[in-house]
């Protein structure tokens, strides 16, 4: 397929001192330990310019997550279906939601984002993408390739006897018997795509899925080790583009591995650099002879619940008794239910049906990532989720009667994981012409 080209791009979207962290529900900015960053490709020679981007940021939900896109289309000259913009989740971090902050201001409570730190973080990554325009350079070849992670993900829901949820594996899980228990159901590779100028490889894409927090809410804004693994191989290979997507991560952490001591950072940073260069090692080029860009819109349905409405959250909001995160979380909650008739955009990047890209949203559990990939074992998925986190997380619809952490915070019901499915399905099969 001849004509097709590639730009890359970074930008500085580091918050300033006191800017909340995690939505205001830990810490505010302290101090900097390592910036923060916008990263991402523009592919031009479709039918309309892609953009793939990812934030070191918690997540951007609803209005946020179209901003960007809107911004960033205006940018690369194409439309906001065509930009996929996703989030690398750690907790250090922004965690955007502009409409949710809205409500926060009207009823005077503790401050989730500063919007006008907001704006001028879009700017700055537009900038930095529209500048990467005339830079762009030719490609024929991509590749693809896959390597182990040896200890860093683990299953967090631990099912007891009863089919219930008995213990859950946070990030740092200090207790050692907790740690002990079976790792889980895990995706344990790492995904690689790379872009090549016949033998000359331009850019990585890396792949996998996991929460990419080591510890946090002590002010110090960090990447965390995901975002730290992408920064080494990037400064040790300066002239190969690195951008990393976080997976379907819903139920997946490092509790397994990390007791939450600060050396375990570095520890776990290594593990996924060392996949990530493996991975790259093990690439298979082909030449690209098509490649197409599809969308489907999905809408998910609200929970029922009366806790999860409108009154019930309103009332949360406006009681200044309440905790900042409950608080805040109230206003995430209204934020997801005025926009819930907008429909999520899956997209999907597909390289003539040998290699896809799947662009999921929110913090999908790992099963459906699986998923994806078992519809085409014929193809190499990789999957990035954190992609509009207007519904928080999206466990599996036998997730919610087992209890555990996400179901009970989850702003989307059971019926979704049919629906998510059936989009995947169709967005991968497109190709072979089946649904």
């Amino acid at each position: 397929m001849a004509g097709l080209h590639l730009s890359t791009f970074t930008a500085d979207v580091t918050p300033p001192l006191n800017h909340p962290l995690c939505g205001g529900w830990i810490q505010p900015v302290r101090g900097v330990d390592d910036p923060l960053k916008a990263v991402g490709v523009v592919i031009y020679g479709l039918a309309k310019p892609v953009v793939l981007c990812t934030l070191d940021w918690t997540g951007l939900r609803n209005q946020s997550h179209r901003d960007w896109q809107v911004a960033l289309a205006e940018a690369a000259h194409t439309t906001p279906d065509h930009v996929a913009i996703h989030t690398v989740h750690p907790h250090n971090a922004p965690f955007a939601d502009t409409e949710a902050q809205k409500l926060i201001e009207a009823a005077m409570g503790p401050i989730s984002l500063d919007l006008e730190f907001h704006k001028s973080a879009i700017r700055a990554t537009c900038k930095a993408l529209a500048d990467s325009a005339p830079k762009q350079v030719p490609f024929t070849h991509v590749g693809f390739g896959s390597a182990k992670v040896e200890k860093v993900a683990s299953n967090r829901r631990i099912l007891g006897p009863n089919g219930k949820v008995a213990f859950t594996r946070t990030s740092a899980t200090r207790d050692p018997k907790i740690r002990d228990l079976p790792e889980g159901l895990i995706d344990p590779l790492l995904r690689s795509v790379s872009f090549w100028n016949q033998n000359k490889p331009l850019a990585v894409l890396s792949y996998y899925a996991t929460h990419p927090m080591s510890y946090y809410g002590d002010g110090r804004v960090s990447a965390d080790f995901c975002g730290l693994a992408r920064q080494k191989w990037q400064d040790e290979q300066p002239g190969l583009f690195q951008v990393y997507f976080t997976g379907c991560s819903g139920n997946i952490t490092a509790g397994k591995y990390n007791d939450g001591s600060k050396e375990n950072r570095i520890a776990l940073r290594d593990r996924i650099y060392l996949a990530m260069k493996a991975a790259f090692q093990n690439t298979k080029r082909f030449p690209v002879e098509t490649a197409t860009w599809r969308v489907e819109p999905v809408t998910l349905p609200p929970r029922a619940e009366a806790n999860f409405g409108m009154d019930a959250s309103r009332a949360v909001l406006n009681d200044p008794k309440e905790s900042a995160a409950r608080r805040n979380n109230a206003a995430y909650q209204m934020a997801w239910l005025m926009r819930k008739d907008r429909p999520i955009e899956l997209s999907c990047l597909d390289f003539g049906g040998k290699l896809q890209l799947l662009h999921l949203p929110a913090e999908s559990f790992v099963e459906y990532q699986l998923f994806a990939q078992a519809q085409r074992p014929d193809s190499f998925v990789c999957v990035a989720a954190y992609g509009d986190d207007g519904p928080g997380y999206i466990p599996l619809a036998e997730a919610y009667p087992q209890g555990g952490y996400e179901p009970t915070v989850a702003l989307v019901a059971p019926e979704s994981e049919a629906i998510l499915k059936a989009g995947i399905r169709k967005l991968l099969l497109a190709e072979k012409g089946t649904s």
